[in-house]
């Protein structure tokens, strides 16, 4: 069974474009939502997103919405837990084929380490 993971040098879910995430309304609070838009830099992306180190400056201390965990899919999009792996990594699929193309070098990556799993 393939599990969910998140990947070094990646930051797709770090592409917060609000155009791009239209559903953003019907799974965060409204509290979530205005947090959610404070976060998005003019680029599109986080504002704690260093694009050099492509790493999350805030990880640790970072929103709830940010973090990929069966408690929150479940509150946020009815995902049971046993289904978390198969939608966690779904997201993933779309998100960077979305914001590095499918053919990218950090597609071919998480293919290569998440989706090869048996």
């Amino acid at each position: 069974m393939k599990s969910w993971r998140c990947l070094e040098n990646c930051g797709a879910c770090c592409h917060l474009e609000p155009n791009e995430r239209p559903q953003l309304a019907e799974y965060l609070t409204d509290a979530e939502l205005t947090h959610y838009f404070s976060l998005v830099g003019a680029d599109g992306w986080c504002i704690h997103y260093d694009q050099a180190s492509r790493r999350c400056q805030i990880y640790a201390d970072r929103p709830d919405f940010c973090r990929v965990e069966p408690e929150g899919f479940e509150r946020r999009f009815a995902v049971e837990p046993a289904d978390f792996d198969e939608f966690a990594i779904d997201c993933c699929l779309q998100q960077i084929g979305g914001v590095y193309g499918p053919a990218s070098p950090e597609m071919r990556n998480y293919e290569r380490t998440v989706l090869a799993e048996s």
